[in-house]
């Protein structure tokens, strides 16, 4: 460990964060530069700071989850003396450090010299002693000329043939340069890899067939890869962190900067993709020195870090309890507070109307099962999963496993790969939530084989029930069984992920703010009743758990959705209107890249056009109905570009939007003040997005990892409190910093719902913390404001004394308060009671 500058702070006795804020640390935004904001940060009333990952990426990363050396912090980012300075300027500000955990893969990276355990695997092969870091079937690929038995690695990184490319391959024999791994070395433009010592003076041909790699053209990773992914990405290769040496070796600087008091607690990225979620889950408590068999809620134990993955939750499914976390990082708690502030009944009527728009006919009620939202879904993971599917190397893994078990058990016999192969698309497909949690050994957890039943769908097929029987773990332990039962959780993860929010969540556009990680686009809406439930389960069961609004990952900021939302209050009106905008935007090619495009106008006004294509390019490759990112179509592509632009090119066009969004903004305005105190008083941890203090309408990543501009941001603060009418960025940065001061000096107590009565009753969302906290926003703003506004509706305070409205500063009495009274000012309120 390089020595700090001042000594670390010791870590207070409480580790489990009042907020937190995420900084995406990039070469743009270092840690030095996140130093800088920190006296920024610490007025805004946050109580930690949440990194992005700290480890040694790929030059120029801007996200951190290429991982190149785990033995070093960033360089580009600072190193460990900048991180050290972080947090020692963090602890006189009273504030301390979270820091995003990537366990599950590295960067396969170019030059590929970067990843030094992964280039002493492709140089040595299977006795390498970083061999069992990586997750590489060895039986799938034949191996060297002179050890075919032995396996090897496909590389898939040719841009065409390797027919077509031998003579852009070139062979440094005499070694690599000062400071470099040494041997000879393969050149392939930007890729540098090594040779199999005592190879170096073969003929082309010969040298490339006694290698423990096979360089291959890209196309063939998604049928004949050999090495688990990260989802589909090819350049990431993912690790074995079940393994404890592996573990150790890849946590090592983490932990130390743990115990020295640096870092306070972990965001575990992407745990469904680990073998054994709580094993890891488990050793990180233990290292950390937390107890790891608590359960529930926890946050590591007295003296543990504060633990929480990245657990995206389907449905109704729930955070396993025997999982040693404080919680989820939050994305259940955005569906739920989105939710209560979209109008059911008018989603399910604007998605009647976006399936009218696309295909005809009149417009109805779509809120009815089958509803097409579910269905592509199904649609979405079956092409992940199929035989050409992005996935099918994975599933072929599968298959060769089952056929393994076969031929060592004759009573799992005669089942053939191609009967395998339907049998885990039709599970893959129909599995309901991300992965089942069973483990070898060990009863089935009762969710997750709820879960398979309803993927089996009553098949009564042996090969079906064979599958089933595996990925459960039910027909006993041995090697090949066990490496069924969690291979297969692995996949229907990535299938999950993939195939839903990747792909499907790009091709059902109706009311596309829904179409959120852990969203359910086909389930709009949520019952004030229903959040109350939420709020206090999330209260009894994981009451430090995170919650979020705006993400590094999420399609549309928090407040671009606010606007999205006021659409479903108005849907005939709505439609109409972007029918309106496609006739003067002229003859169009695809009434569902016309829906989109006008749906990502008003949820990022104002926006470039570059902001614009690049949004939109990303979401039709993603949605690989017409392009993809692996089969583009340019004349497709060129076509929606054309359109894009030429909105803004339109002089009768433009206006005209510019006041539609105009038009909404009022209503926008109480949901974006809505959400974000929602966010920042229900039960849990809030994360804030940076710049998600003010108004942010940013897009799909990269458009929402930006650089933000700290020093203006902290000039606004000073006069945030001012009253300025109409200013909906200082109220936004006001009521922020006022709640979470709040939760800064006082707990929040127990949750408690209030029921407003009278006409406007359930256009008020209002609930008690502890005796001395209320809060109270405006849900579906333009119905209320259709139906007359409050009029009688009343809100009965808690007994006790006068109320202060902390936002605008107003004292109310206890007991029976007129709606209208209390958000004459703005759409929301914050009451505490001082004795």
């Amino acid at each position: 460990m390089t020595p700090a500058a001042e000594p670390a702070q010791p870590r207070p006795a409480a580790t489990v964060p009042s907020s937190s804020y995420r900084l995406q640390l990039q070469p743009g935004f270092t840690l030095r530069d996140a130093t800088g904001a920190v006296p920024y940060l610490a007025a805004l009333g946050v109580s930690h700071l949440h990194l992005s990952p700290l480890l040694e990426a790929v030059p120029g990363s801007t996200h951190g989850y290429d991982t190149v050396d785990h033995t070093r912090i960033s360089e580009q980012l600072g190193g460990e003396p900048a991180l050290r300075e972080l947090a020692a300027a963090a602890h006189r500000h009273g504030l301390r450090l979270i820091a995003d955990v990537v366990p599950n893969h590295m960067a396969v990276p170019a030059p590929e010299r970067l990843n030094r355990p992964l280039w002493q695997v492709l140089r040595d092969g299977p006795d390498s002693p970083y061999a069992r870091w990586f997750d590489i079937d060895w039986t799938a690929q034949a191996g060297p000329a002179d050890a075919p038995g032995r396996g090897r690695v496909l590389l898939p990184l040719l841009g065409d043939r390797l027919g077509a490319v031998l003579d852009q391959l070139t062979v440094d024999a005499v070694g690599a340069p000062p400071g470099r791994p040494t041997g000879g070395v393969l050149r392939y433009h930007e890729h540098e890899l090594p040779l199999r010592p005592g190879t170096e003076e073969l003929p082309l041909p010969e040298l490339l067939g006694r290698q423990w790699y096979r360089l291959a053209w890209w196309r063939l990773a998604r049928t004949e890869l050999n090495y688990r992914r990260f989802f589909t990405v090819n350049e990431l290769i993912a690790l074995r962190a079940e393994d404890p040496e592996v573990f150790a070796a890849t946590h090592a600087v983490l932990l130390g900067l743990h115990a020295d008091g640096v870092l306070d607690g972990f965001r575990i990225d992407h745990p469904d993709g680990l073998a054994d979620p709580r094993g890891y889950l488990r050793r990180l408590a233990a290292a950390t020195g937390g107890a790891p068999g608590t359960t529930g809620g926890q946050a590591g134990g007295a003296a543990g870090a504060y633990v929480v993955v990245e657990k995206i939750l389907t449905g109704e499914e729930r955070l396993p309890e025997d999982w040693p976390v404080a919680g989820t990082t939050g994305y259940d708690a955005l569906r739920r507070i989105d939710g209560v502030l979209t109008d059911h009944a008018g989603a399910c009527r604007l998605a009647g109307a976006y399936e009218s728009f696309r295909h005809g006919g009149p417009v109805r009620d779509l809120c009815t099962d089958p509803h097409p939202a579910v269905a592509e879904a199904r649609r979405g993971r079956a092409d992940m999963a199929g035989p050409d599917g992005e996935l099918a190397a994975e599933v072929d893994r599968l298959v060769r496993i089952a056929l393994r078990i076969g031929a060592a058990e004759p009573a799992h016999a005669d089942h053939s790969p191609g009967q395998l192969r339907a049998a885990l698309g039709r599970l893959l497909t129909g599995y309901p939530a991300y992965r089942p949690y069973a483990r070898p050994g060990e009863a089935v957890p009762a969710a997750s084989a709820q879960q398979l039943r309803a993927a089996l769908e009553g098949s009564a097929d042996p090969t079906d029930r064979l599958v089933a029987a595996l990925a459960l773990g039910e027909l006993g332990r041995g090697a090949d069984k066990d490496e069924f039962c969690t291979r297969f959780a692995q996949t229907a993860a990535a299938v999950a992920a993939k195939g839903v929010e990747d792909t499907a969540f790009y091709r059902w556009n109706a009311l596309p703010g829904l179409n959120e990680v852990g969203g359910e686009p086909a389930r709009p809406g949520l019952r004030p009743a229903d959040f109350h439930d939420w709020c206090r389960y999330l209260e009894r069961t994981w009451p430090h758990s995170m919650t979020v609004l705006s993400t590094h990952d999420t399609k549309r900021s928090a407040d671009a959705r606010a606007r999205l939302a006021v659409l479903a209050e108005r849907p005939d009106a709505w439609a109409a209107e972007a029918a309106a905008w496609s006739t003067a935007a002229g003859p169009g090619f695809d009434p569902d890249a016309d829906w989109l495009l006008w749906h990502t106008l008003v949820a990022a006004w104002p926006i470039d056009p570059d902001r614009l294509v690049a949004a939109l390019l990303k979401s039709a490759r993603e949605a690989k109905l017409h392009t993809s990112w692996t089969t583009p179509d340019p004349r497709y592509e060129r076509a929606l570009e054309q359109r894009a632009r030429a909105v803004h090119a339109n002089p009768g066009l433009l206006p005209r939007i510019e006041g539609a969004v105009h038009a909404l903004a009022p209503y926008a305005r109480a949901n974006t003040l809505a959400a974000a105190l929602l966010h920042l008083t229900v039960p849990g941890v809030p994360d804030l997005y940076q710049g998600s203090e003010e108004p942010l309408y940013t897009l799909v990543d990269p458009d929402n990892r930006g650089v933000v501009d700290f020093g203006a941001l902290a000039v606004r603060l000073t006069d945030a409190a001012a009253p300025r009418p109409g200013d909906l960025a200082r109220e936004k940065l006001h009521l922020t910093a006022t709640a979470l001061h709040l939760r800064r000096t006082r707990p929040l107590g127990p949750y408690r719902p209030l029921h407003a009565a009278g006409p406007a009753g359930d256009h008020l969302l209002a609930f008690a913390r502890g005796g001395d906290v209320v809060t109270a926003v405006t849900r579906l703003p333009y119905g209320l404001e259709r139906a007359g506004g409050w009029r009688d509706t009343v809100l009965e305070l808690p007994a006790g004394g006068p109320w202060t409205d902390e936002l605008t500063g107003r004292r109310l009495p206890a007991g029976t308060v007129p709606v209208a009274e209390l958000l004459a000012a703005l759409p929301v309120a914050l009451l505490t009671r001082r004795d």
